[in-house]
């Protein structure tokens, strides 16, 4: 089973990222390091509730 979720800069906040998960096999709160337009860097990008 796949959920979409919602991906936000820990640094200022702006939900930048959609992608899918498969709740089954990761059952704990994503964090990928991804590039932020707003901060102009590459920052950790958690799942959003």
């Amino acid at each position: 089973m796949q959920s979409k979720l919602i991906l936000a800069c820990s640094v200022c906040g702006s939900r930048n990222y959609s992608t899918h998960k498969n709740k089954q096999n990761h059952m704990a709160r994503m964090q990928i390091k991804k590039f932020c337009k707003r901060c102009n860097a590459h920052t950790i990008h958690h799942e959003t509730k």
